[in-house]
């Protein structure tokens, strides 16, 4: 690869480092139709996965201010970037529970956290974004639900008391 190229990549990764959660795997063991596989279910998911040379992903990093990920670049790596931490790290568990070599080395969250593979699994038990909006927009409707309900019970209750009261004048003439 020329200097050129080299620089071109360096600057590329720098980019999608910043801005992104990051989760480094050791991708050894993946045949050309899992790694197929996880590449379709990764685009699926809004997860970009990239084979990187760790020279220069090491360069990319310490560029993008996320030196601490440094520490992941030994061996085969590839990195899965993502918007959505929750979402890679989902992916990267189930491929990691699938194929026995893969395994999930750590990552890098947003914030510029630095998570152990340990944490990239906890990570992966929690609810997707779609799923927490689904429960904040529930948490605003439910009240707002049983508002209506009240209103509607005490409207319904007037009604009768207006009903009842017109059959009893009714009947006493």
């Amino acid at each position: 690869m020329k200097r050129e190229e080299k620089a071109r990549v360096i600057e590329e990764l720098t980019e999608k480092l910043q801005g992104n959660s990051v989760i480094a795997v050791n991708y050894q063991g993946l045949n050309v139709a899992r790694s197929n596989e996880l590449r379709a279910r990764s685009r699926e998911a809004g997860v970009e996965f990239l084979v990187v040379k760790n020279t220069l992903a090491r360069r990319a990093a310490e560029a993008a201010g996320a030196e601490a990920l440094s520490e992941f670049m030994v061996g085969p790596t590839a990195v899965a970037l993502s918007q959505d931490p929750v979402a890679s790290a989902k992916l990267m568990t189930e491929i990691a529970g699938d194929v026995e070599t893969f395994e999930i080395k750590g990552g890098l969250l947003d914030g510029g956290r630095l998570v152990s593979a340990a944490e990239v699994e906890q990570l992966s038990r929690l609810p997707g974004r779609e799923q927490l909006l689904a429960q904040v927009v529930g948490g605003f409707q439910a009240p707002i639900a049983g508002l209506v309900n009240v209103l509607n019970g005490t409207i319904r209750n007037l009604a009768v008391v207006l009903n009842q009261v017109a059959q009893q004048k009714g009947a006493g003439s």
